[in-house]
């Protein structure tokens, strides 16, 4: 039985065709009710589950692709940084870990920052890949953080990062915290320009990166049920002795408490930053925006938002509004 096992039924799959495995591969669990949902409905709804609404991770192509106008953007170059400064080495070697997340994201680290037109105006976005090695924030992360800042300022465009990250990069030690503050600068830089910054939570969002550029955007939305914090929900437990409330950082419960402007569904995100970007650039909602997202009853409006960023003295004349989702 041992051979039929280990030797037939194998030869057999392998000529055949492992169809089991083609059929399981065609759906995909909602973490959070259990259902089951066909991959291409999937895909088309931009990696929400249609009936709980569940936001799952999207991949950098496909964020960049369902973000920009007709799916077109341009990758921007990110500066080479040393590979393995430190030779650091645990159960892995840190190159080897380097190896396995390209070949697996096809990326050369987790940040990508491309240039393209949102609602026919330039714009200069940033994305954080959380499948490469967690999205952690080392030397080549962080460089791509401050490439796609300076983009946005030498450009004259607003800057929009989506970010997702367990934190620093340990393999690299206090060079990766170094580019906390080499980040913080580039922000700083960013704002003397005068030109908005938009920062979009996504699940998860935690570490030294909420430590630093993260929190410093104009305007903070996030996407529902993000995970956002500094330090693990269990290691706060562990430390206070005290059992934390239900949803603690989660978006929702982060925006009840006023530490993000908003909470959008990830179908409207093209329209909330693109009216945002018009109300504070100062210019005129192209046409495609026109009456977009009206705000209801007990929704945040962009009003709000764009007042946060730019005091009571923001020009918002009959401003395009986007509704807060809940």
């Amino acid at each position: 039985m041992n051979w039929i096992d280990n030797f037939v039924r194998p030869k057999i799959r392998s000529i055949l065709g492992d169809k089991s495995q083609i059929a399981e591969n065609l759906w995909v669990k909602d973490p959070e009710s259990g259902e089951m949902v066909f991959y291409r409905d999937l895909e088309a709804n931009q990696w929400v589950v249609p009936n709980s609404g569940y936001h799952m991770k999207i991949k950098p192509a496909d964020r960049l692709k369902t973000f920009f106008d007709d799916g077109a953007y341009k990758l921007v170059a990110v500066p080479s940084v040393p590979l393995d400064p430190l030779k650091f080495r645990d159960q892995k070697r840190y190159t080897d870990r380097l190896k396995e997340s390209r070949a697996k994201t096809g990326y050369d680290d987790a940040v990508l920052v491309a240039t393209g037109k949102l609602y026919e105006r330039d714009i200069t976005v940033a994305v954080q890949d959380f499948d490469f090695m967690g999205g952690s924030l080392g030397m080549a992360a962080g460089q791509g953080i401050i490439t796609g800042l300076e983009t946005a300022a030498n450009h004259k465009t607003p800057f929009v990062l989506f970010v997702a990250s367990g934190g620093a990069r340990m393999q690299e030690g206090v060079l990766s915290l170094m580019q906390m503050p080499r980040t913080t600068v580039a922000v700083l830089r960013l704002r003397e320009a005068g030109l908005p910054f938009f920062v979009v939570f996504t699940d998860p969002t935690t570490g030294g990166v909420t430590a630093s550029y993260a929190m410093l955007g104009d305007v903070h939305i996030a996407e529902p049920g993000a995970r956002i914090g500094f330090a693990g929900a269990r290691v706060i437990e562990q430390t206070i002795r005290e059992k934390l409330p239900k949803g603690f950082q989660r978006s929702e419960y982060l925006y009840e408490h006023g530490m993000i402007d908003m909470v959008v569904h990830r179908h409207d995100l093209r329209s909330t930053i693109g009216s945002l970007a018009a109300i504070l650039t100062k210019s005129e909602a192209p046409g495609a925006l026109a009456g977009v997202g009206a705000p209801s009853a007990g929704r945040s409006s962009m009003r709000d938002a764009a007042m946060a960023a730019e005091g009571d003295d923001a020009d918002l004349d009959s401003p395009p509004q986007a509704a807060h989702a809940e």
